[in-house]
Parts: C-alpha cells; structure tokens; sequence
C-alpha cells in the first residue's frame, strides 16, 4: 500500500474508534488527537506531508486502548506496532 492509501485506512480506522475528523489547512503547524468538550478529535494538517498526516492520525488511534481489536489492512497494522517516531529536536 501507498503512504497515501494506508492514510485513508488510519483516518477510517480513527472514526471508527470514535474520533471526529477534521481535515483543516493549520499552515504546518501540526495537527494529532485531542478532546473536545468530552468528544475525541483528530485534526489532520493539510499542509503536512501525507506520511506526516499518517503519523497525525496514528498517534490518534494508538491513543485508544482497543485499536488493536480493528479490523486493519495489514501494511497500516504494522505501521502502528512499530514504535512512535520522536518529535524532531528544534535548536533554541
């Protein structure tokens, strides 16, 4: 699978976990999971590369205990069992 179809995969695989979608432009600021108001949400920045938007939307779902229990195409299960990547360090 493409970065781009395995994407599509994680945004499904998060609403089906219960998470609202929001696809928004937030000018590469970055975007991931958050609650609202007690309602999960994953905001995906549309000015982020689609590999960047995967990790968006699988830190999402790695947030929710059961994801494991999803039906998932394979190539986007063993991208959420292979460890987080680390935020890049930023010189002050």
């Amino acid at each position: 699978m493409h970065t781009v179809e395995v994407l599509e995969a994680a945004l499904d695989a998060a609403r089906r976990l219960g998470f609202a979608v929001r696809e928004e432009w937030l000018g590469g600021s970055g975007g991931g999971p958050c609650e609202i108001r007690g309602a999960k949400c994953l905001f995906v920045d549309l000015a982020e590369s689609p590999a960047e938007q995967l990790d968006q939307a699988a830190a999402a779902i790695r947030s929710a205990s059961h994801w494991q229990t999803l039906d998932l195409p394979d190539a986007l299960r063993r991208y959420l069992l292979t460890p987080a990547p680390q935020p890049a360090r930023r010189a002050a």
